[in-house]
């Protein structure tokens, strides 16, 4: 049947949000400015002059689930959560991680994860400008590429929205470098270059009704609501409601975007039980959905063509909803002992008829692609249950946990293809709109993931010394079929993981750290045209050494790391035989500075140099070469000035830095390097009583025309073109 059109909203998701609007109007002036948190931790995403009393909380904080204190200047915490070993203070924390609070993102003005983690020198986003996917690399190495997203959500895969996630629901976007497969279990997509984590917006001890309006050019308008309320005779219920509606055309030409939003948490806190639940539901719609690019092989990479090109046909379109819950909970046994479970999932439907990663096929940027009517469907489940306990041998403390997780996934698709169009990327043809029959929509894979851990962080000499000692036993068994449904390959098989993490502080602002992690990636399943094909390999396992020293200066903190990785893959040799016979090695330095450098200035940011390699490959020319993707040197700058002429006036400014990449394994195509500015200014009042800050940021300011990134099989995208953002956040 031919593509039927797309509904324009979600009706009971727009009836929600007035609904609460209205609800928002006669709340009343209730204070706003409340504990982000059950006991530590201050609301971060309001108005400057009102958060910077709250940061001089204590950084010790006394349970590894309470949310942790930020730093001075409010745009980190002072620790983060690492899967299973719950939140630590990032002082007593053997990896480096940073965690980013909602005043950060609402002061960024950030749409989604990606544009939250473009300040981190560790993490560069290989998402297409204007597109419908979020991925990145953290250390080089690729995170959320391909149909299964791996973000976790409190601490568990399987529940963040699947394609890209938005920060109206996100109370902290937490970022460890490095391997985390012990703390939160193989990754749902092999990742091993770090973990993003998603702390959910949680009822707070106060209440909150926060209404925030928003503008980006080209004409994106936009409203988000956030209510919080407490109930009962102790406030032992919560409710916390997060809404948003934005719509209108984007600064890419002829390209339009609807987003909608709903978002639910609801919590109980008794003397010893505690519960939450957590409910997601967003939809985002595309006109004209922008699509990455290859090249064909011997051609040089052309120069970017303007941001605001539109390079995909107009007819195409896309539409993803995504639904997802987490029921969580933890019952004290007694005093030093704990036991703790989670159960939840999410459901991902994608349609869209678009380009499918057009192929630039010379230097004048002439390109071919295929388009098609696509449908895909990821359905997830996870649950977890464990026991963390507190004793003392002698002198000697001991944290220990006890974990066991299982993770399940289901991928469906369907693809009908179009007909071949002919364009370029600076002079965009327009062909006629092609009308496609609905696919069938197929079940292509499953998988599942399970494990046992074990870890004890053992604390000497009043906590100067401690050291962290973990495994993992995992399961991993995935299935692959064909069109007629039967199973065309299976693989199943396990692997052990252990964690070594010391940490040494002989100055109470001062602490030196070293780990050794393994992280883990599926094993592979020789493909149809190997000599060798439907062998099953075992699953890969990566090595990280890392090296650090953290110093805390009273309101700001820097963390020097050096780190090396090493990931094995597959690939089919000169005999047609598929073998593990690759690996890839990433060398690197970071250096990381957050808090507020002097009185009423703040930085945020830092410098990643990074010596990556392909140590071994089945090709023997590309052994030595660079991977794809990888930098020498990634750079990130943000500086705030509160200024001493208007009080609560701010300005704000950085720079992103990313080396050159190369886009084949070959080393013979390479992307330029590109340096991209943004500034802005926001200002914090009280009009009438209610606190009102004013937000205005120019990214791109120069309108630089870049390729912004590589994703792991070679596809790159250009960078965004020159946007304005503005917003006005009023707390009732």
């Amino acid at each position: 049947m031919p593509v039927a059109s797309r509904p324009c909203g979600e009706r009971v998701l727009t009836l929600a949000i007035r609904t609460a609007l209205n609800v928002a109007l006669v709340a009343g002036s209730a204070n706003a400015w409340a504990a982000a948190s059950g006991n530590a931790a201050p609301v971060e995403d309001g108005a400057q002059s009102l958060t910077l009393d709250t940061t001089t909380i204590d950084g010790h904080y006394a349970a590894p689930t309470e949310l942790p204190a930020v730093l001075a200047g409010g745009q980190v915490a002072r620790g983060a959560r690492l899967g299973m070993l719950g939140n630590k203070d990032v002082m007593d924390t053997p990896f480096s991680v940073t965690s980013y609070t909602a005043k950060t993102l609402a002061d960024l003005q950030t749409v989604t994860v990606a544009d939250a983690l473009e300040r981190d020198p560790s993490v560069r986003s290989t998402g297409q400008t204007g597109g419908i996917v979020d991925s990145f690399f953290i250390r080089g190495f690729a995170i959320g590429e391909g149909n299964l997203g791996e973000l976790a959500y409190d601490g568990v895969y399987g529940v963040a929205p699947n394609y890209r996630v938005f920060t109206e629901y996100a109370e902290r976007v937490e970022v460890l470098k490095g391997p985390g497969a012990l703390m939160y279990g193989l990754s749902p997509n092999s990742g091993v270059g770090g973990v993003i984590n998603i702390v959910p917006k949680r009822p707070l001890d106060e209440d909150l009704t926060r209404v925030t309006g928003s503008y980006a050019s080209d004409s994106q308008v936009g409203g988000h609501l956030d209510i919080s309320r407490r109930f009962g005779e102790e406030n032992q219920f919560g409710v916390r409601f997060n809404g948003n509606l934005q719509g209108g055309d984007t600064a890419v030409d002829n390209q339009n975007r609807d987003v909608g939003i709903g978002a639910i948490a609801l919590d109980y806190r008794g003397e010893r039980l505690r519960l939450n639940l957590d409910y997601i539901s967003q939809k985002e719609s595309f006109e004209g959905a922008s699509r990455p690019f290859t090249i064909a092989p011997g051609v040089d990479v052309p120069s970017a063509p303007n941001g605001r090109t539109s390079l995909p046909q107009k007819w195409g379109w896309s539409d993803t909803k995504e639904q997802s819950a987490l029921l969580g909970g933890e019952y004290d046994l007694s005093d030093s002992l704990t036991v703790f479970a989670h159960a939840g999932g999410g459901k991902s439907d994608v349609k869209r008829l678009s380009d499918q990663v057009p192929k630039i096929l010379n230097d004048a940027g002439d390109t071919s692609n295929t388009p098609g009517y696509y449908k895909f469907n990821v359905d997830r489940s996870t649950a977890d249950v464990g026991l963390r306990g507190l004793f003392t041998t002698g002198p000697v403390t001991h944290t220990t946990t006890l974990m066991a997780t299982r993770y399940q996934d289901e991928l469906s698709r369907g693809i009908t293809p179009g007909t071949d169009i002919l364009s370029n990327i600076y002079h965009p043809v327009d062909t006629p709109k092609q009308y496609l029959n609905t696919p069938k929509v197929l079940r292509i894979s499953e998988s599942e993931l399970s494990g046992i851990a074990l870890t004890d962080t053992l604390g000497m000499l009043d906590d100067r010394l401690q050291l962290t000692l973990g495994v993992r036993r995992q399961a991993i068994e995935s299935r692959n079929y064909t069109a007629a449904g039967a199973v065309s390959s299976r693989y199943k098989d396990n692997a052990t993981t252990p964690l070594v993490g010391v940490v040494i502080k002989p100055w109470e602002d001062v602490s030196f750290y070293y780990n050794y992690v393994e992280g883990l990636s599926k094993g592979d399943i020789a493909p149809g045209t190997a000599a060798n094909a439907g062998e099953a390999f075992a699953p890969y396992e990566s090595k990280q050494h890392e090296l650090g020293v953290k110093y805390e200066h009273g309101t700001f903190m820097t963390t020097l790391a050096l780190f090396q990785i090493e990931k094995p893959s597959g690939e089919v040799g000169a005999d047609n035989r598929f073998a593990v016979q690759a690996e890839q090695r990433n060398r690197g330095v970071e250096l990381s500075l957050y808090g507020e450098v002097a009185p009423g200035t703040r930085l945020m940011g830092g410098v990643t140099f990074l010596d990556a390699e392909l140590t071994d490959s089945a090709t023997a020319a590309n052994r030595g070469n660079k991977p794809v993707g990888v930098p020498d040197i990634q750079a990130n700058l943000w500086a705030e000035w509160d200024t001493s002429w208007l009080e609560g006036f701010t300005l704000t400014g950085g720079a992103i830095y990313t080396d050159s990449q190369y886009v084949n394994q070959a080393n013979t195509q390479e992307l330029g390097s590109w340096t991209r500015i943004d500034a802005g200014a926001r200002y914090a009042t009280k009009i009438e009583g209610r606190p009102t800050t004013f937000r205005a940021t120019v990214q791109n300011v120069f309108d630089r025309q870049y390729w912004s990134g590589v994703a792991s099989y070679g596809a790159f995208s250009p960078g965004y073109p020159r946007t304005l953002q503005m917003s006005a956040t009023v707390d009732f």
